[in-house]
């Protein structure tokens, strides 16, 4: 349930950055989301589990691109 909430706040959080920054923004609830019933229950703090969600999404696109030119 933290996670959910984690994932709304930032959702709320990206309407207030610039326009040409909601992308991203939005880009990061999704990772959070795609991962929220995953992983998460290997931490107690939502936060660490939403940036360790985020930054396997990043390798994962990472490594897309680096296949995929």
């Amino acid at each position: 349930m933290a996670v959910k909430d984690l994932s709304r706040r930032w959702s709320q959080a990206t309407r207030a950055l610039r326009i040409d920054e909601q992308k991203y923004g939005n880009e990061l609830v999704r990772m959070v989301q795609q991962h929220s019933s995953e992983g998460f229950c290997a931490f107690d703090d939502p936060l660490e589990s939403a940036m360790f969600s985020v930054l396997v999404e990043i390798l994962k696109q990472r490594d897309r691109e680096h296949v995929d030119p």
